[in-house]
């Protein structure tokens, strides 16, 4: 999981998409932002909830600007608090609506904000969002079909994912690490956790070059070291996938207004 406490004025991000949930508590002010061809406005008190790899940008609707705080949780993760709850594995519940007063999501992340992210207290957040996601939205499929998904095939092609994070990778690669088609593997994948493997692997690559711009490293070596053709590339990349730069980001994490 990934916390983000942040005020913006005028625009915040350009359209992008990441393929982890974005769960957010609107404080102060008035956020906008299209979503799935609508778009949407978060008061203060109100919790914006969106799903992975879904196309959605970010502004203030007033010139006061506008503050919030906001959870970035991996839909692997999650799929283990939703497992633990359902007592089975299955998709990952979308909430239709993404900007509501749901009190469980608030609380849950008023409390990421309170508390220290030690491992109990990450556990228990984990589980508080699949509740409130769970109570704010349905899971799109019927039972029957989230049943046929090989989940132990979709972690194990997760897990390969992680440890090839810095080079490419190839389909015939992970039919063999999973026994399915890769067109199988890719449906399964995407209800498992939110995303194509192809965009999974991309973005551990990214989560890479993030840990090298909060250890201090220049954005060229960053660029080198995470595997792009060069900076300009790395920058592409970078702004699609969280809408900023990678020196807007690096100024966010600063503490610097943006």
């Amino acid at each position: 999981m990934e916390l983000l406490r942040a005020w913006f004025a005028g625009a915040a991000y350009q359209k992008h998409r990441h393929d982890t949930y974005a769960i957010g508590l609107t404080d102060q002010g008035v956020q906008m932002f299209d979503y799935r061809g609508a778009t949407r406005t978060a008061m203060p008190g109100e919790v914006v909830a969106l799903y992975p790899d879904e196309v959605h940008d970010g502004r203030a609707g007033t010139r006061e600007g506008f503050g919030y705080r906001i959870v970035y949780v991996e839909p692997a993760q999650l799929s283990e608090a939703l497992r633990a709850l359902r007592g089975r594995p299955a998709p990952l519940p979308f909430v239709g609506d993404p900007v509501s007063r749901n009190a469980k999501l608030a609380r849950a992340i008023d409390s990421a904000f309170r508390l220290p992210m030690e491992p109990l207290a990450s556990d228990s957040l984990l589980v508080e969002l699949a509740e409130g996601l769970l109570d704010a939205g349905h899971a799109g499929t019927p039972s029957g079909d989230a049943m046929r998904i090989d989940a132990r095939a979709a972690e194990r092609a997760r897990r390969f994912l992680d440890a090839a994070r810095t080079r490419v990778v190839h389909s015939a690669e992970l039919e063999s690490v999973t026994g399915l088609t890769r067109y199988d593997l890719a449906r399964q994948f995407r209800r498992m956790f939110g995303t194509s493997p192809y965009r999974y692997l991309l973005m551990r690559r990214l989560d890479f070059a993030r840990e090298l711009i909060h250890e201090g490293r220049s954005l060229v070596d960053v660029a080198c070291d995470a595997g792009f053709a060069d900076q300009a590339h790395f920058t592409r990349v970078f702004r699609s996938a969280f809408g900023l730069t990678p020196a807007r980001y690096r100024a966010l994490r600063a503490g610097r207004r943006v």
